[in-house]
């Protein structure tokens, strides 16, 4: 038979070639939460919006609802968890750029999907608009964001969240007023600085719990937006490791641990109030 000598170069080229298939195979091979759990630590990406996730800012200690459920996924990796502060405007862009290993409560859209992964949902979400009862620029009795998308009206919204996005698009009319926090929102409308509230419903419901004297909510029909908040993960990602995720959640979800969570953050949110 007939043997061709295979040049030097080539078999350089091949081994090299085979070589960074193995090293690549055993990085495969280890997972991705398998080098979180050599990293010892889960870094959650956390952006405040009670009552997922709020910040004590005297001792800067997180609690709400998917801060726990953090505590509760860094356990079952037998880690520590690692909050790390940020913004709605950059909980995307740092997921990316791998400062932390998963984002906290993110609504799923298509525009988000086209950056990152997703968990499945640990709740569905959707936007409500909380106003002054006594503002006469409200019309009477407002159904649709349509009646109360007037000239003169302000609508105060988180800057970066889904639901800045939400109205952003809806609202032709009156003026949105963009701040980094839930607290300045409420702040915004108290003052009468802002005539309404653009948040999710729940937590939009804390507050008219905690302000039941002129606060009054509205759900818009049809619906601003309608979407599951789960867990940000790396659009990298393997299946296999998303599906560690969705298996933790699944168990929370259908043993009643997230509502227990949810309960729990509410409470904390009406506490703090002084209702």
């Amino acid at each position: 038979m007939l043997m061709r000598k295979i040049s030097k170069p080539a078999s350089i080229m091949a081994l090299a070639v085979a070589l960074s298939a193995g090293v690549a195979s055993a990085q495969e091979a280890g997972g991705y939460w398998q080098k979180v759990q050599s990293a010892g630590k889960l870094r959650c990406g956390a952006a405040v919006a009670p009552p997922y996730v709020m910040r004590d800012p005297a001792t800067g200690e997180y609690s709400g609802f998917y801060a726990d459920l953090c505590r509760e996924f860094a356990a079952v990796l037998e880690v520590q968890p690692e909050f790390v502060d940020t913004t709605w405007d950059n909980i995307v862009a740092g997921l990316q750029a791998g400062k932390w290993d998963m984002s906290l409560a993110l609504n799923r859209t298509p525009v988000r999907a086209m950056a990152v992964q997703f968990s499945i949902p640990a709740m569905e979400y959707q936007i409500s608009l909380v106003y002054n009862k006594d503002n006469p620029k409200i019309p009477a009795n407002p159904v649709s964001v349509a009646d109360v998308d007037v000239a003169g009206v302000t609508m105060a919204v988180m800057s970066g969240t889904a639901q800045d996005k939400a109205i952003s698009a809806a609202v032709k009319n009156a003026t949105i007023l963009r701040l980094p926090s839930a607290d300045e929102t409420r702040l915004a409308v108290q003052s009468r600085r802002a005539d309404i509230i653009v948040d999710a419903s729940d937590t939009n419901l804390l507050f008219t719990q905690a302000n039941p004297d002129w606060a009054v909510a509205l759900n818009p029909e049809p619906a601003l937006a309608k979407q599951g908040v789960s867990f940000g993960l790396p659009l990298s990602l393997r299946a296999s490791d998303v599906a560690v995720v969705d298996i933790f959640l699944e168990e929370k979800v259908a043993t009643g641990a997230v509502d227990a969570l949810i309960t729990k953050a509410a409470d904390e949110v009406l506490a703090a109030s002084g209702n």
